[in-house]
């Protein structure tokens, strides 16, 4: 049953062969890796204006275009270094890759945290924007804003299970729907504004008892630092080279500089009409919400522009389906993450680290009650610091190598990683108290445990290494039947036993003496030339008695016991809920207790009976 509803729900499982077919054009990549940073277009202007609007009551928003321009720029130096990124390491993996090569472990992991952080973030943030604008333009909505996230979150992770093309071939037409219908609002706002029709709107009237902030540097730099969300997502491209067409570094670099110039555009577009016409934030509709009102009028253009924008913040998420599973592989090829995170799917994905993802979204959903500006603090520290580390990076790679041309690109990555680290020192001190503080503790702490793990995983290599000690050669063997019950599983496993060779013994535990007396007559009936033990239990243990038992035949190093645990399975698998599962209990003590030297000469074998109805 499982089986056929996973078949049905993801799909038939793809051959490895077909691997290079699954890969993305440069169209349908613009769509699943540029989605993240183009949505960003939906919330950072509002962002910028939250911070502004607490100044002098309102009187401070006219920054908002200068503050967009530097943001502007910022997010150019970046594509640009990014853009040499995709061609030096055309196979991906991006600051992770580029600080473990140029930079060390350390500031490896530390990419790798922020990274990986900035995934899962990027999800619960596009998830709770979108289910935002959708409660913008139906407002009856609200109090279920959670189950619309977390159904959306559902339904993107099911996509992406279902393959790379497939979730290509599905998020590529809203993606491009919302950039049409953003190019839309700008062209007919400047024309608007240019024919003076673009009418400004009242100023905000100062509510009374309000809080208001003096106008101060560090204000300006709060703004400043919460509209660098425009910038999350540039990366994304650099870390999934590996999923464009052949020639991969080229269809990468050409996807991110068309990233790049549609993401400045549209930023710089929205934020200079919405401080052209003097929209200021609302609690109950977005700022891009409140400019297509202006713009378009309560119309089918404004509803279009709604859809468009709750789309692209829903699949926004899922740049971060592409990308968290792809570093989560690389880090555990490395043994900093659990191995299973490398394991490639049945429709050649990282299915693993899909679920994850999904899973962990989905909490902070919960937690956060899908509220973007609850979240948006946590937000950008792990993007500024990858930022940082994959320039600083590849400074380094240009230094070591002195290719031709690598003074004008250590140039561009130098100044890329200063402007970068400063913009990271802002956000993280004008965002420390609204939740900046969690993020700088959360990625230390992700870098230990990425550490723990890695340690694991280096004590099992060198315990298993042939170059150690030589596990003694077996010179006695023991076979252990434990039962409980007579039926035709035991018989099997007795069979079995008796074909291993060696001495056998069948014993039983005696929990209750009527059960056991009535068993001893039935056994010796089926079998009178074999024996059965019993050990007695007066504390009605199962495993103590039967642990000692087979411990006695381990006297010495080679003296072999293997334990045939016999057990039924039944035909569906609900039928397990109606029996104990003791052979199963049996199995886990016998596998994990490991009291003294005598465990590592024991030998727990399965002898399964399967039931046909």
């Amino acid at each position: 049953m499982v089986g056929s509803l996973r078949r049905m729900l993801i799909g038939q499982a793809l051959p490895s062969a077909r691997m290079t077919h699954e890969r993305l054009g440069k169209i349908q990549a613009l769509a699943v890796l540029s989605s993240d940073a183009l949505s960003s277009v939906a919330y950072a202007t509002e962002e910028i204006l939250l911070v502004l609007v607490l100044a002098a009551g309102g009187g401070a928003l006219g920054l908002s275009w200068p503050i967009a321009i530097a943001i502007g720029v910022l997010l150019l130096v970046v594509a640009i270094s990014y853009y040499q990124t995709v061609h030096a390491y055309p196979t991906g993996g991006g600051a992770y890759t580029v600080s473990k090569e140029n930079l060390g472990t350390l500031p490896s992991l530390v990419a790798g945290a922020a990274l990986l952080t900035d995934y899962i973030l990027t999800v619960a943030v596009s998830i709770s924007a979108g289910v935002a604008a959708i409660t913008s333009a139906f407002p009856a909505l609200e109090p279920v804003r959670v189950e619309i996230a977390l159904a959306a979150i559902a339904i993107i992770t099911l996509v992406n299970l279902r393959g790379l093309r497939e979730s290509g071939r599905v998020f590529a037409m809203p993606t491009y729907f919302f950039v049409g219908t953003m190019y839309l609002l700008i062209g007919l706002g400047l024309a608007r504004w240019l024919a003076g029709g673009l009418i400004s709107v009242p100023p905000p009237t100062p509510v009374e008892g309000a809080v208001v902030h003096n106008l101060t540097l560090f204000l300006i730099l709060r703004a400043f630092a919460s509209g660098c969300t425009a910038m999350t997502g540039v990366e994304a491209i650099s870390n999934g080279v590996t999923v464009f067409k052949h020639p991969e570094a080229d269809n990468a670099g050409k996807t991110l500089l068309w990233m790049a110039g549609i993401l400045i555009s549209m930023f710089l577009g929205i934020t200079f009409l919405v401080h052209q016409v003097g929209i200021t934030p609302s609690e109950t509709e977005t700022v891009v919400s409140q400019l297509g009102r202006h713009v378009f009028g309560v119309g089918p253009l404004y509803y279009a522009l709604q859809v468009a924008t709750a789309l692209i913040l829903l699949l926004a998420a899922n740049t971060s389906y592409s990308d968290f599973p792809r570093l989560a592989m690389w880090m555990a090829r490395d043994r900093f993450l659990p191995r299973q995170l490398a394991n490639l799917g049945d429709r050649l994905v990282y299915g693993n680290g899909i679920v994850v993802l999904g899973v962990i979204a989905g909490l902070l959903v919960i937690v956060f009650g899908a509220q973007t500006h609850a979240l948006i603090p946590l937000y950008a520290v792990g993007v500024f610091i990858s930022f940082t580390l994959n320039q600083a990076g590849m400074v380094r790679h240009w230094l070591k190598l002195r290719t031709p041309g690598w003074r004008h690109s250590a140039v561009i990555n130098g100044a890329g990683a200063v402007a970068t680290a400063i913009v990271l020192v802002v956000v993280a001190a004008t965002k420390f108290t609204h939740g900046a503080w969690f993020i700088l503790l959360l990625i230390p702490t992700l870098v230990v445990i990425f550490k723990a793990i890695h340690h694991h995983y280096q004590q099992v290599a060198d315990q298993l290494a042939l170059t150690g000690r030589w596990p003694v050669m077996m010179h006695h063997h023991t076979t252990i039947v434990p039962i409980a019950d007579l039926h035709r599983g035991v018989i099997k496993a007795v069979d079995y036993g008796q074909a291993l060779g060696g001495q056998l013994h069948v014993v039983t535990v005696e929990i209750d003496p009527e059960a056991t007396a009535h068993l001893l007559a039935r056994w010796a009936e089926v079998f009178p030339n074999l024996p059965l033990e019993v050990l007695p239990s007066p504390y009605r243990s199962v495993t103590e008695p039967l642990l000692e038992y087979i411990d006695q035949f381990v006297q010495q190093e080679g003296d072999y016991v293997t334990v045939l645990v016999p057990e039924f399975v039944p035909a569906k698998w609900w039928h397990h809920l109606l029996h104990n599962e003791s052979a199963w209990a049996l199995k886990l003590a016998l596998l994990y207790n490991r009291r003294d030297w005598r465990g590592r000469f024991r030998i727990i074998t399965n002898v399964p009976f399967y039931l046909s109805r």
